[in-house]
């Protein structure tokens, strides 16, 4: 069996946790730490809501051009069909 060796090291745990914990006290210091825990907890559940909501819309846009497909008028050109109509009118 051949065995993945990763090129970067995986989650860092005991020694290594350790001292990133310290620069982090070191850096923004005790009082800090846990506002920037819940202000990215925050902007990452943001994230999530965001990303849902245009994974929605991307999947109500697919469900609507399945139904569009048997309807072969465009609304639009209906539109700019009657508004050259009017724009002939007025001219004349």
């Amino acid at each position: 069996m051949i065995s993945a060796i990763p090129l970067i090291g995986g989650i860092p745990a005991g020694p290594e946790l350790l001292i990133i914990l310290l620069v982090l006290v070191l850096l923004f210091g005790a009082n800090k730490i846990p506002k920037l825990a819940r202000s990215t907890g925050q902007a990452m559940g943001e994230f999530k809501k965001g990303r849902e909501e245009v994974e929605d819309e991307l999947k109500q846009m697919q469900d609507g051009d399945e139904d569009d497909s048997s309807v072969s008028t465009d609304s639009t050109d209906d539109e700019e069909l009657e508004d050259l109509e009017t724009e002939k009118e007025t001219s004349a």
